[in-house]
């Protein structure tokens, strides 16, 4: 069970000014815990103590960085069993799903214990023309300084560890703010860091109302600003003047499905399957668009509905659970409005459709017309849709025709078709034999076109997280 209250932690110390916020168990509804808030002056103390402390966290020598680092991964390995209990309760995330995120957030967290010892420089040969005879040039990383960090509800753990891992290993001090649905990850990844010796001032972990963390995006004395979430990111970037911002706004990502995978649907249908649904589909990259070609379209469709029809939805604490709830009523409703919409257009329902409280079925359509919320938004919901192609440039096409562009899958066996994909899809990666639900999390991750820029992945945050400084040297 939860503690019936955390609190917030500013400079490293945790603090209980008030329990306002309730933190709601997604499946029954009811509170589970209670959540200390910050309020403005709170949050002008914990930016003014990551200005305070940047010297002392840019000074801290790389093996006391992976020693920190390494401390936190002993206690998630220690608590990892209460780490996934909060994640199923205040996340509605079924409890298997749950523990594969702890195991993500450990092994983010040692990434970038191996990669705090790997930020090195290289010398710059100057004697390129007779001008730079005798001059020598060298260049390493040293910290941007404080950073801030805006994280969503769905990854409570990993989300927040993409950020805070790289900044420990760059020697970065932070502020975060989690998600205010799913704030009690966060505060216990902060619980483990305050048992460190991180500089004072190194970290600040707290939720609080949305115009209170209006600092965290303008305050000039916050060198970087790390933002996963919504379209909202880049009224943030308009606001962040001269920092350094990084965006993940989500995406509606494609999988195609080749004419020559008819010899293995049953293995394309389980990645399918696995890639929409997981987690209710409230995933930046869960599968929202399925282009399967004409020879096996009506082979997949019957699988897919097959495999559909046995998922168990319910209670995400029990081991069976597969669909549990999306995060809130709204989110619900939302979807359910848009699959009313498309059906209305003409798009059929093979599977789902129907909704109680939050909790969607698995949903799947077809003949989804192109103009519908479902082809152009961003679902984040257990709901995707099919339609055939017969030329593959074209499926390449129809991918490319969206306003988002995170990350693609295409099960294909021809390499002609895997590079020309590759060279031809705009996003931010090409997933080529599986749906583009997978991600590792030492790869370069992130998007292009409304799904933001700047890549996630440690060794490519903590660059982010860091400057060059050249050293130029005359003989």
């Amino acid at each position: 069970m939860l503690k019936p209250t955390y609190p917030l932690y500013v400079a490293n110390v945790a603090e209980s000014p008030n329990a306002d916020l309730e933190v709601r168990d997604k499946y029954s509804g009811e509170v589970a815990t209670r959540v200390a808030m910050a309020d403005a002056a709170t949050v002008e103390r914990a930016i003014a103590a990551a200005a305070e402390a940047a010297p002392a966290m840019a000074a801290l020598r790389a093996y006391r960085r992976q020693a920190i680092l390494e401390h936190c991964i002993a206690r998630f390995r220690e608590r990892a069993g209460e780490l996934a209990e909060a994640l199923c309760i205040e996340a509605g995330k079924p409890i298997k799903d749950a523990r594969g995120e702890v195991t993500r957030l450990i092994d983010t967290f040692r990434i970038a214990a191996e990669e705090a010892t790997r930020i090195e420089g290289q010398t710059v040969d100057l004697e390129i023309s007779e001008r730079g005879r005798g001059y020598r040039g060298i260049w390493k990383r040293v910290p941007i300084g404080p950073c801030s960090f805006i994280t969503p509800f769905n990854f409570p753990l990993n989300l927040v560890a993409h950020k805070v891992a790289p900044a420990i290993a760059a020697g970065c001090p932070f502020v975060l703010k989690p998600a205010g649905k799913t704030p009690v990850g966060a505060l216990i990844i902060a619980e483990v860091l305050a048992e460190t010796d991180l500089p004072k001032g190194a970290f600040s972990v707290f939720a609080c109302d949305n115009d209170v963390a209006s600092p965290l995006v303008e305050d000039d004395r916050i060198k970087l600003l790390s933002f996963t979430g919504g379209l909202i990111g880049w009224d943030f970037k308009a606001r962040a003047g001269r920092k350094k911002v990084t965006l993940e706004l989500g995406g509606n990502a494609a999988c195609i499905v080749d004419a020559d995978q008819g010899g293995r649907l049953d293995h394309v249908v389980e990645r399918l399957a696995f890639g929409t649904y997981y987690q209710s589909g409230q995933s930046c990259i869960s599968v929202q668009r399925i282009l399967a070609h004409a020879d096996v379209y009506d082979a997949l469709k019957e699988k897919l509905v097959a495999k559909i029809s046995g998922f168990v939805a319910g209670d995400p604490k029990d081991e069976k659970t597969f669909i549990g709830p999306m995060i809130d009523e709204d989110a619900a409703r939302r979807l359910e409005g848009w699959i009313g919409s498309a059906r209305k257009a003409g798009a059929k329902v093979l599977a789902g459709g129907s909704r109680k409280a939050n909790m969607l079925e698995a949903t799947l359509l077809e003949d989804v017309p192109r103009d519908c919320e479902l082809q152009r938004q961003e679902a984040f919901g257990p709901v995707a849709l099919m339609e055939r192609f017969e030329d593959f440039d074209a499926a390449l096409a129809t991918i490319n025709d969206s306003d988002f562009g995170l990350q693609a899958g295409v099960f294909t066996d021809s390499l002609s078709h895997a590079m020309r994909a590759w060279d031809r899809l705009e996003v931010g990666g090409v997933v080529v034999g599986d749906v583009p639900s997978f991600r590792m999390d030492n790869m370069p991750y992130g998007g292009v076109k409304d799904s933001g820029f700047g890549r996630e992945g440690v060794k490519y945050a903590i660059e982010d997280m860091s400057e060059v400084r050249l050293l130029v040297i005359r003989s």
